[in-house]
């Protein structure tokens, strides 16, 4: 009895535990995605069948171990071992390989004509991000991507360094990002929301932090949101924030990032033209807040061990405020 007691017990913390771990905005089993739907179907249809054959294995174990030594019949145990052992196994696994199999046409298939196209470059350690239109211009963003509801999205995936993997588990499968090598990845929104993708191959110092927000809206405030990426960056408000542009300048931060409709045209980092209008810091690391800004550019190193961007701890006090403050005003 207590050892019934005992297994019921883990089963229920096993069951609690299981409908934990399905949720959250990185969970391959909240589906949110086409392409996340037929991969979890697919866990599911395993699962349970991996809990027949278990369930069947221990009650056929418990059946031989209470049976008499002298009443078993060699022929009927030679059938269930060469049955059981052979036979049904490679039938069950046949037909687990055929559905498993079945979704990977689907997966694979080209996005239709006319569809969107975001070009992603996984870097040490951020993601580069390009919207490009069917005219041919691109928008230019970083560490963050948005896509409208129920439209098929086509990824053009690259490396320039390491070997990378693209990878939001709530919409769709993952996909290397090798360098030299053009991959592709196509993902259907099913639902809105925000969810958070992630490098799924490990691929320096701080792979761990190479997050980003994915966020699914409806296709009219897509598209708001897109155009308004695509205008230059807005003029500094406040005093503090012209300050911060000039120190931008001053301490040579267009040398590696980009400002559209100032002269700051750098290529080598990330694009900050709207940076203040991003849902996080440092590939999703950091909350986007002036305080945030402040802590990213003094203690660069510390927050993202052995990113390629230099540290400006050297910048008096009042600057790094003035700096954190234009940043945190480009919308």
């Amino acid at each position: 009895m207590r050892h019934s007691a005992t297994l019921f017990g883990s089963v229920i913390w096993l069951n609690l535990f299981t409908q934990v771990s399905c949720s959250g905005p990185q969970s391959a089993l909240a589906p949110a995605g086409s392409g996340a739907h037929w991969i979890a179907n697919i866990f599911w249809a395993m699962t349970a069948a991996a809990l027949v054959i278990w369930i069947v294995v221990i009650l056929l174990t418990v059946y031989a171990a209470r049976r008499e030594p002298d009443a078993r019949d060699p022929q009927r145990s030679d059938f269930l071992i060469i049955g059981g052992g052979a036979i049904v196994p490679t039938l069950a696994l046949a037909l687990l390989l055929i559905y498993g199999l079945a979704p990977i046409p689907v997966l694979l298939a080209p996005a239709p004509p006319g569809s969107r196209q975001i070009e992603v470059s996984g870097e040490q350690w951020w993601w580069r991000v390009n919207y490009r239109s069917n005219e041919g211009d691109a928008v230019a963003l970083a560490n963050e991507i948005r896509m409208p509801v129920g439209a098929p999205v086509e990824f053009h995936l690259h490396s320039p360094d390491v070997v990378h993997s693209f990878w939001i588990p709530s919409l769709g499968g993952k996909v290397d990002m090798i360098p030299g090598r053009a991959t592709r990845l196509v993902l259907t929104p099913t639902r809105t929301g925000t969810f958070r993708g992630a490098c799924a191959e490990y691929c320096g110092t701080s792979h761990a932090l190479m997050a980003f927000p994915v966020v699914v809206s409806e296709a009219e405030d897509f598209n708001r949101w897109l155009a308004a990426q695509a205008l230059p960056a807005t003029t500094p408000a406040s005093a503090l924030a012209l300050r911060g542009a000039e120190a931008f300048r001053e301490n040579g931060c267009g040398a590696c990032h980009r400002v559209r409709g100032t002269s700051a045209d750098g290529v080598v980092g990330p694009d900050l033209t709207h940076v203040g209008s991003r849902l996080s810091l440092g590939a999703g690391i950091l909350p986007n807040t002036a305080a945030a800004f402040v802590r990213w550019l003094s203690h660069t190193d510390k927050v993202k061990p052995a990113v390629h961007m230099p540290v400006f701890r050297m910048l008096p006090e009042t600057e790094l405020h003035a700096l954190a403050a234009y940043l945190d005003g480009l919308e």
